[in-house]
């Protein structure tokens, strides 16, 4: 692994539901519904992963036949919007 991926952000609250995870960051007052991918993409953000390694993590999870490059991309690029994921 390469490091200096991306990385969940500090100060957020987690709590998985049966249908993903419901994030609450408490700088910014809001809350956010994340899916199983989006839940799945967030866990797999721990700094020790790329944005290429978590595509792959989640092409291996799902057991799809393709990577799913610009889901995942679209979907960091989403959680970097709203503060949830940091560049590590």
């Amino acid at each position: 692994m390469s490091g200096s991926g991306p990385v969940r952000a500090t100060g957020i609250e987690v709590v998985p539901t049966a249908d993903g995870y419901v994030v609450y960051d408490a700088d910014r007052d809001r809350v956010h519904y994340l899916n199983h991918t989006a839940a799945l993409i967030l866990e797999f953000a721990t700094g020790a992963n790329n944005d290429e390694e978590i595509t792959r993590m989640l092409q291996t999870a799902y057991d799809l036949p393709d990577p799913p490059a610009r889901e995942v991309r679209e979907c960091l690029e989403q959680l970097r919007a709203e503060g949830l994921v940091i560049d590590g």
